[in-house]
Parts: structure tokens; C-alpha cells; sequence
């Protein structure tokens, strides 16, 4: 039987005693009798989801009645550090709770995507299987309930993040990214972004249909907006249904989707450095603005602790390798060159990072990575501290920017909240 507590902020924002309450109505109605609980929440790449606060509640409401573990929805990501579970969880559960996922070995393939459902999805640009895997640790051992936790927000590969992708690519496989993360570059991102159902959404949504649907999996999204110029937690969904992620997606388009009259000439995007420290991540500054980017436009990435490319050390190989050339170039790499066709995710992500030369990007980390190894990516290069003198951030408000010398800049302070596009754009796709 189906379970579902969708809890929206009627006026303002839902705070942390609201929050809780919901939580407790949560576990009443779904872990009272539970006797292993895991719990599956973003890493700090979503330190802004209320996520973390979620699953340090759970843990805490739980973990005198039942035995809690942990595991951090990594996908590609590194596992993460002590300090990292601090920021995002606290410091106060024991770090014997977490589990790192690796992706590359950690992993149970229990079906199969058919080459014809792919075929059909790509409209016929693709020919392959899609594995259906996840890590070991949900099947190897009789879980009471597994919790994933996590954002609703418009996302490049999938079109709204979460749900399934949380289970299939967070604590899922290689040829279950690869091969997700390609359909949705040859589909194309501008046609994906923002959107409910996307045709790498229905591989995910069918694969852990046919598959997982006997584990004992519930959501709870939540759905993050601005108030009063801040960030504000504008709903909360909690449900094992279709249902639950379409009604959160539906209240994220009204918060998350930001649509513009005109398109922005020179966009400057700030990556917090606690977040963002390569370019796998920073580029969401360049996936959620391109479809509000004009033609000969300008992209400025403010990324201050950018450290390498690829979260990933393989991918971050073939990064610095091949670049972030016309997807043209990229579609001809991966015919000549088996390690880039052997690692599509990340064949796709160099897809997704590409301006196709309609706008320039211009990347501005410190002294980590240097001008030449950003050059041979085939962005442009300018310092951090020179970049923030022409455009000091305290100066800049969220959206659009009118400059001393008389420049209209649009300021975006985090990508990973929001999509950015003309009306016409996302209405024409």
C-alpha cells in the first residue's frame, strides 16, 4: 500500500521545528517497528538540501531502537571525509555508522535495460544494454526500510534530480552511469533540463520498477526556494510512489526554474569552495545558464577552490585528455578512442560541459590548477583574486547587476539551486 506525507509551506518557509514534526509523522507512520534502518542521503555537494539535517534526526530519533547505517549516495564522487560528515551531518554520530559506496567494485547487477528500450528512448541514436545495479550492501542484508533522502532541482542529465537516480546512480554502477549519463547527452540536456520525465528518467523509473521494487525503499524530498533573499525549505514529500517525486518536481519548476525575458550577455556564476572543487561539479555553472546565455556571450566561473577536473581519477584523465570540445569533436573521439568509448559518463559530461563555440567560458580558480591546465581543457583562464576585483561579490546581488562603468552582468551566487533560461528557450525545446 502506498504511503505519502506531502507537507508544503502554506506561507514563508517550513523551519526545523516544522521539519522535525514532519519527520516524527514520517517514522510513526513507516519505522516504529523497524529493526535495521538504512539511510541513503546526498554527500556535501547537497550541504544546502536540509538533507543533512534529515538524516542526522533520523538517526538520532532511531538509533536507541534500532540499528541506523548510513550510506552517502556518492554516485561518481570521493567517499567522503571526516570533516565533510561533520559539516553535513554533525559531529555527533559515529563514524562507524557510514558506509562509503564505490562505484567502480561495490556493486550487484540485478537486471537489464534491453537494447531496444534504449534504442527507443535515444530515438534510435543508441544500440546498447543499460545494466540495472546497485550497491551490495541494500540486497545483501534484510533491511526493515531503506530512507533515501535528498533535493528535488532541475538537473542536467536526468532533468530533476532524485527519486530513482538516488538508488541507481547515487549508490549505483558503472554501466549504469555510463550509459544513463550518455542517453541524456545524445538526447540532448537542453531538452532535459527542468523537465519531469525525461527518457534517461523512464530508464532509471523502469529499471528499479522491474528490479528493486520489492526492497523497502521510501523517499523523502524536499524542495528549497528563496525567501526573503534566502534560502528556504519550501516542501517536503515523503512516499515510496511515482507520485511523491512528481508533486515535489511540480512544486520545484515553480521555485527552481527561473525564466527570463531577455538572455544574459555576461553571466558571472560564483562555486562556493566547500562544494565545488572540479570541474564534474563546477560545471553545473555552465549547465544550468547556456539556455539563458545569448549567442557570443560570456561565461565567468568564479570557482576559488577549484582543485583538479574529474571527481573521479580516471574521468579526470580523460578530461584533461580530450577537453571540453564541440560535442562534434567529442561524438568523433569516442569512435577513435576505446578508453573514452570504455567511460561514456564521461564522453557525456564533456558533452555537457561544451559550448559548442556559442559562448565563451572563462574559468578562475587560485593556484591549484593553473592557466595552462585550464587552456588545455579548452576554457579560458583568469585568476580568481584579478576576476573578483572587476566583480567584487559583495557587491553583486542574485540576478541581474548593473556596474560602475555601466556593464549588465547576471549573478548567479550557487548554480546547483536553480536552472537559468530565456521563456523561449525552455518553452521551445
Amino acid at each position: 500500500m502506498s504511503f505519502t506525507i506531502h507537507e508544503t509551506a502554506q506561507a514563508g518557509l517550513i523551519d526545523d521545528a516544522q521539519l522535525k514534526q514532519i519527520v516524527d509523522q514520517y517514522i510513526t507512520g513507516r519505522l516504529l517497528d523497524a529493526k535495521k534502518v538504512l539511510l541513503l542521503p546526498p554527500d556535501l555537494t547537497r550541504f544546502h538540501s536540509k538533507a543533512g539535517f534529515i538524516t542526522s534526526y533520523l538517526y538520532h530519533e532511531l538509533k536507541d531502537r534500532c540499528e541506523v547505517a548510513i550510506m552517502p549516495a556518492l554516485g561518481t564522487h570521493d567517499p567522503m571525509t571526516d570533516a565533510e560528515i561533520d559539516m553535513m551531518f554533525g559531529a555527533d554520530i559515529p563514524k562507524s555508522v557510514f558506509h562509503p559506496h564505490y562505484w567502480r567494485k561495490d556493486v550487484q547487477v540485478v537486471g537489464q535495460i534491453g537494447e531496444k528500450r534504449i534504442n527507443q528512448l535515444s530515438e534510435g541514436k543508441l544500440n546498447y544494454t543499460m545494466d540495472v545495479g546497485v550497491n551490495k550492501l541494500l540486497l545483501e542484508t534484510k533491511w526493515d526500510a531503506i530512507v533515501s533522502v535528498g533535493q528535488i532541482v532541475p538537473h542536467e542529465v536526468i532533468g530533476m534530480a532524485n527519486y530513482t537516480k538516488n538508488i541507481l546512480i547515487g549508490v549505483g554502477g558503472e554501466d549504469t552511469i555510463h550509459k544513463s549519463h550518455f542517453l541524456g547527452a545524445v538526447y540532448g540536456m537542453e531538452r532535459i533540463m527542468g523537465r519531469v520525465q525525461t527518457p534517461v528518467r523512464s530508464a532509471l523509473n523502469e529499471g528499479y520498477d522491474q528490479f528493486l521494487s520489492h526492497l523497502p525503499i521510501d523517499f523523502i524530498l524536499t524542495v528549497l526556494g528563496k525567501e526573503d533573499g534566502k534560502l528556504a525549505l519550501k516542501g517536503v514529500f515523503c512516499g515510496d510512489s511515482y507520485q511523491t517525486y512528481e508533486q515535489a518536481c511540480l512544486l520545484s519548476q515553480q521555485y527552481n526554474l527561473n525564466l527570463l525575458d531577455k538572455p544574459i550577455k555576461k553571466a558571472v556564476v560564483y562555486l562556493d569552495p566547500t562544494e565545488f572543487k572540479t570541474t564534474w561539479l563546477g560545471n553545473k555553472s555552465i549547465y544550468r545558464t547556456r539556455m539563458a546565455i545569448a549567442d557570443g556571450g560570456e561565461l565567468i566561473v568564479l570557482a576559488p577552490g577549484l582543485k583538479r577536473f574529474g571527481e573521479d581519477m580516471s574521468i579526470d584523465a580523460l578530461i584533461r585528455k580530450f577537453g571540453y570540445k564541440t560535442t562534434d569533436e567529442t561524438l568523433a573521439a569516442i569512435e577513435h578512442n576505446p578508453d573514452l568509448k570504455a567511460n561514456l559518463s564521461a564522453a557525456a559530461h564533456l558533452i555537457h560541459g561544451t559550448s559548442d563555440d556559442r559562448f565563451s567560458v572563462t574559468y578562475c580558480p587560485k593556484d591549484a590548477v593553473t592557466q595552462a591546465e585550464i587552456e588545455q581543457v579548452n576554457y579560458q583562464y583568469c585568476h580568481y583574486d584579478e576576476m573578483i576585483q572587476r566583480y567584487p561579490l559583495d557587491q553583486l546581488e542574485n540576478g541581474w547587476n548593473t556596474m560602475p562603468d555601466g556593464e549588465e552582468i547576471f549573478y548567479v551566487s550557487n548554480p546547483a539551486l536553480g536552472l537559468w533560461t530565456t521563456k523561449e528557450n525552455f518553452e521551445n525545446k
